[in-house]
């Protein structure tokens, strides 16, 4: 008897091909997909970071019966180094809610004297009885364990900044408000007084011109170097915002990430549609600035990589530009009156925490008014301002609902829904 013999069944070369084809088209549809879903796990770790910051405002404002204070500390005394004996009120609101946001060891470093010195480093000699001072020296101190020391709720895994260069980092900023005017210090100087000065006869008296140029424009959920409770905020916990989300310089002279110095002349201080576009920014390539701005992008002076400095270009942000915009700074360094707008590496906005602890997505495109009207100030002497023409005091923000929600007591209605 004669069987027929079957050939053994298998895949042609081209069904192989076929099938290899699929799985690479299946396997570049799902990868976006993965990505997108690896951000939003992200972005909602971030959202989760913000809610403990309000928690923890909550529980100290619940526990001290005012807000942490941004600008706190040591005030600056005349005996031995200045930077390494005292903090001079440098200290941001993040260092006192330390021990409510599970940080009790870190806050223990901070507020004891203390011999510890980064590894490799030495205690600076002129440090008055060979150790650093309870509440710690300057936080550009770079020798300091705490200062160097990175806070894992006050960084969202979205940003892949990291030190050094700078000390530890923050994402979350204080709201100053929708003026730029004393934003660096608030009115008061490092001796503790309403004045301008560090250096002459005025330095440790309270002069009342800064007292109402300081009132005029400190309108945000934080004054800096000012006592401040919920009770001050007038319009509403949930219709102002307290804290806003920041990018922390990569070094690549970004956007939405550095600041520009000495933009215009300086004239975006009296319109700040100059510090949002100009020949600062490069036209070619819109999210950097251009190489011929001023843009510190070396040291520890960069965009938010100083989590336990209070001013506004490390642990602060202003309501006047959308989030992702421009930040700009009069003159050098870091100690002058600036535009510092909140920003994120999430697609389309920022994470906006509200005085009342509810976390809402601010979007690039939130309705911020007039971009080039002044800004809120008092003027000196009967002046209208230092750089033209200014908004009276008390009147409602020129920077439409954006203005609106970073100021605390002007009475402006807020009638959208912003957390849905």
């Amino acid at each position: 008897m004669i069987r027929k013999v079957r050939g053994q069944k298998g895949f042609t070369l081209v069904e192989l091909l076929v099938v290899i084809a699929i799985i690479g088209v299946l396997v570049g549809l799902l990868l976006p997909a993965v990505q997108a879903a690896r951000e939003a796990a992200r972005r909602m770790s971030c959202s989760n970071n913000f809610k403990q910051i309000g928690l923890a405002i909550h529980n100290y404002h619940s526990a001290f019966k005012q807000l942490p204070k941004q600008g706190t500390g040591t005030w600056r005394g005349s005996a031995g180094n200045v930077t390494n004996n005292y903090n001079r009120n440098f200290l941001s609101f993040l260092v006192p809610i330390l021990p409510f946001t599970e940080q009790q060891a870190l806050w223990q470093k901070i507020s004891n004297p203390s011999l510890e010195v980064v590894p490799g480093q030495t205690m600076p000699g002129n440090v008055i009885g060979g150790m650093w001072p309870a509440m710690g020296p300057c936080p550009w101190q770079t020798r300091y364990v705490p200062w160097m020391t990175q806070v894992p709720t006050y960084r969202c895994p979205s940003d892949p900044g990291y030190s050094p260069p700078g000390t530890g980092r923050s994402n979350y900023g204080a709201c100053i408000g929708d003026a730029i005017d004393r934003s660096r210090d608030g009115g008061v100087n490092e001796w503790g007084f309403k004045s301008n000065s560090n250096n002459n006869g005025n330095k440790q008296k309270d002069l009342t011109w800064m007292a109402t140029r300081a009132r005029a424009s400190m309108r945000g959920f934080f004054w800096p170097r000012h006592d401040s409770k919920f009770r001050d905020v007038l319009d509403g916990l949930s219709n102002t915002v307290a804290c806003g989300e920041i990018c922390t310089s990569l070094q690549q002279r970004e956007v939405k990430a550095d600041f520009a110095r000495n933009v215009a002349g300086n004239a975006w201080d009296a319109n700040p549609s100059l510090c949002a576009a100009g020949s600062h920014i490069d036209p070619t390539r819109p999210s950097f600035y251009s190489p011929s701005a001023n843009v510190s992008t070396g040291g520890t002076q960069m965009r938010g990589v100083r989590w336990a400095d209070f001013r506004p270009h490390y642990t602060g942000m202003a309501t006047i530009l959308p989030p992702n915009s421009p930040s700009c700074q009069k003159g050098g360094g870091d100690y002058n009156e600036s535009i510092m707008s909140a920003g994120s590496r999430h697609q389309g906005g920022a994470h906006v925490l509200m005085g009342d602890g509810a976390v809402v997505f601010m979007t690039d495109s939130v309705e911020s008014g007039d971009q080039t009207a002044p800004p809120i100030e008092r003027g000196s002497g009967g002046n209208p301002g230092w750089m033209g023409p200014l908004t009276a005091p008390g009147q409602k923000s020129p920077y439409g609902l954006w203005g609106a929600l970073g100021t605390r007591a002007v009475g402006e209605i807020i009638e959208e829904q912003l957390n849905q």
